[in-house]
């Protein structure tokens, strides 16, 4: 039977240790897509929690222990499965905690996901995130909108700064195709593990890779859309507001193939 869990610092989590959590909202975390026990860009993950602790906590935990607390919710699971590390205070919200406090590591695992199939029809939305470059929690503005591009006809929602630059989706990077390049927007945004697995092994393909402002009115310039995260490096995108994209099936092709070639890691 498939084992799934919910671990503390390493333990089975208890509903007294989880209350803290579910009523909280200072907390970070990163979502991964186990496969036969391996792990893509595990650098790229344990550089997200390193990072986002620093920022706000004042303090990371080691990367080995992170890797000791996943080792442990792995041990005994299946083979494919999602993941999601979240990293909190115990000193909890609305305090000014020092740098003595340690932050705890919650573990939780679940059935694989492969994100929908495509393509997908985005809304666009003027929103920009707070922190954008940390994978926080308690962003209620990520299912309000997907909510309201739902019942606008859409699948989900496309954000757009107050300079109308395209910098992000709900859950998702955004990604582009010129017909020879992959085209990445300049915004602040959260830079997914995904799209650090695409991007650097793109590089070592030597496919043509370019970061740049795109607005709605570049959009009809452009022959290709996707969005990806940890679930899918390539979901196609048909439109984006009122703009249509072709199915561009080579562009697709491309980003998993640069997917692919990352070396799934054992943790």
């Amino acid at each position: 039977m498939n084992s799934y869990v919910a671990q503390l610092n390493g333990q089975p989590a208890t509903a007294s240790d989880l209350t803290p959590v579910a009523f909280a909202g200072y907390a970070h975390f990163t979502a991964m897509q186990v496969r036969d026990k391996g792990i893509r860009g595990m650098d790229l993950h344990l550089d997200r929690l390193r990072n986002a602790s620093t920022r706000m906590f004042g303090r990371a935990l080691p990367d080995e222990l992170i890797r000791e607390h996943l080792r442990t919710a792995l041990a005994d699971g299946p083979a494919d499965l999602s993941l999601t590390a979240t990293v909190f205070s115990p000193a909890g919200e609305f305090t000014v905690a020092g740098t003595d406090i340690e932050p705890q590591v919650l573990i939780r695992t679940g059935p694989p996901a492969s994100g929908p199939s495509g393509p997908l029809a985005l809304d666009v939305v003027e929103h920009e995130r707070a922190l954008p470059s940390i994978k926080h929690v308690g962003e209620v503005a990520k299912t309000y909108y997907l909510r309201e591009a739902v019942a606008r006809g859409f699948d989900d929602a496309a954000f757009i700064d107050r300079n109308g630059r395209f910098s992000e989706a709900t859950i998702w990077n955004l990604a582009f195709w010129d017909g020879s390049a992959v085209v990445w927007p300049e915004a602040e945004m959260l830079r997914g593990t995904t799209m650090g697995i695409v991007q650097r092994q793109l590089g070592r393909f030597g496919v043509p890779q370019v970061t740049k402002v795109v607005t709605a009115a570049d959009l009809p310039g452009l022959s290709g859309a996707v969005v990806m995260n940890s679930w899918n490096p390539g979901i196609s995108v048909h439109r984006i507001g009122g703009t249509v994209f072709p199915r561009a099936v080579e562009f697709t092709e491309v980003l998993q193939r640069a997917y692919d070639a990352e070396p799934a890691v054992l943790v």
